[in-house]
């Protein structure tokens, strides 16, 4: 298994651990991690804090250069949401653990000149296959979806 996804899903469990959403990311550079997050829109009550934008959140501050040697790890697809702050920072890489339970617009990423890995991780796939059984309003909230 990949390394850094293997440090994306530690932080997607710990998501889990504290009563959130499992979903996991770590930002890497030069073959280091320089960021890493994961959901905690339940943790602290907020609109915005999907795993990726946690992980750029906690990376702080990084030139245009940096971002550009970036890749971005996920367990889980990213949502346009998120999709737009990998844009934003010119992020040219972006490995997914899994796209079978929800798939954001992997597509567009592609469209924009991202490179988009997608691992079919059949732990990330049962991490969230499991916890949308159990949890399918808090799911759909996180997507915004009814």
């Amino acid at each position: 298994m990949d390394i850094f996804l293997k440090e994306a899903i530690k932080e997607a469990k710990l998501g889990l651990k504290e009563g959130g959403i499992p979903i996991g990311s770590v930002l890497v550079i030069d073959g280091k991690i320089v960021g890493r997050g994961h959901n905690k829109r339940v943790q602290k009550s907020s609109a915005i804090l999907h795993a990726e934008m946690d992980c750029l959140e906690n990376a702080g501050r990084l030139s245009a250069s940096e971002y550009k040697k970036a890749t971005i790890y996920s367990t889980l697809s990213p949502c346009d949401m998120c999709s737009g702050a990998i844009l934003l920072y010119g992020i040219k890489r972006v490995v997914v653990g899994e796209n079978t339970t929800f798939k954001g617009p992997q597509d567009y990423l592609q469209s924009r000149g991202v490179e988009v890995e997608v691992l079919d991780d059949k732990e990330c796939c049962e991490l969230m296959g499991s916890f949308i059984k159990k949890s399918p309003q808090l799911w759909n909230e996180d997507i915004g979806e009814e």
